[in-house]
């Protein structure tokens, strides 16, 4: 295999080893938020050692502070709803979320930046949401109480909201002129002082073990994003193949890993929003 297609697997392997360890914080009694919390200090350390951004286009008059700031709340809160998801939908559900919110970008260049609509995309958006729409459901067994049953198609719904305007924020962040690797960094440390504030406030109880999960978050998640990166550089004549090979790679490996080692239930209907966003991910991509 080349370069390229190991480092689209180990970047699908990231994405879905994260959804993973949020499974497993469940059984094993971790605290989420002092994980994610040392998430994000380890992803920090990681970009500042491996992608090395200058340190002169850290804070420039150009750096977007308002965006940057939205970052710092939005990464944490939509990380802990991701949490969240695995924990009450499964992560079949909640990695298909997390891919399908690629739509939300989209329908904001549309409305808000003035983009032209073409047929393909619009067929796209609505194969999107039909997937969306199918994936929510979950057969009435498996919920135990009313709140379950809200639980199980509202937390992957904030997924799939929030991981959608975290991808329109980092673009206003490219478009202002930051550095990828400057711009991350900075998301980063902020999310990172905002979890930390907040646990502080809260006077939460430090633990190794929530402490050792959340390197091993951070490392994943690092991981995933920086595989995602090489993967490009590696491919640069084929955008089109790494962007639906990684979002169908995560689609699929979390519905087996889901299924499979999880036992997570799935209808019909499921199945069939899984067919359809994998089918709405090849329509959307730049052929």
């Amino acid at each position: 295999m080349t370069p390229g297609v190991l480092y689209l697997l180990a970047s699908v392997g990231g994405s879905v080893t994260v959804a993973v360890l949020l499974k497993l914080a469940r059984r094993y009694a971790v605290d989420v938020r002092q994980a994610i919390a040392v998430n994000y200090a380890v992803a920090a350390l990681l970009c500042w050692a491996v992608l090395r951004p200058d340190p002169s286009t850290l804070v420039t008059p150009q750096t977007p502070w308002a965006v940057l700031a939205a970052l710092g709340v939005l990464l944490p809160s939509v990380f802990l709803a991701m949490a969240a998801a695995v924990r009450h939908a499964g992560i079949v559900r909640s990695d298909a979320a997390q891919r399908l919110s690629l739509f939300i970008p989209l329908l904001a260049a549309f409305l808000l930046f003035g983009e032209p609509v073409s047929g393909r995309k619009l067929a796209a958006i609505l194969l999107a949401a039909s997937a969306l729409a199918c994936l929510l459901r979950r057969p009435a067994a498996a919920a135990q109480s009313p709140a379950d049953n809200r639980a199980v198609w509202l937390w992957p719904l904030a997924v799939w909201a929030g991981y959608g305007v975290i991808d329109i924020l980092f673009k206003q962040v490219a478009r202002a002129g930051t550095a990828f690797a400057g711009g991350l960094l900075l998301a980063f440390m902020l999310a990172g002082v905002l979890m930390l504030g907040v646990l502080l406030c809260l006077r939460v109880r430090w633990e190794r073990r929530h402490l050792a999960a959340g390197v091993a978050l951070g490392v994943a998640n690092f991981g995933n994003i920086l595989t995602y990166i090489r993967a490009h550089q590696s491919l640069p004549d084929h955008p089109a193949l790494v962007f639906a090979s990684m979002n169908m790679g995560v689609i699929t490996l979390g519905t087996l890993v889901g299924a499979l080692a999880f036992r997570e239930p799935l209808t019909r209907l499921n199945l069939l929003g899984i067919s359809l966003a994998l089918a709405a991910i090849v329509l959307m991509a730049p052929w």
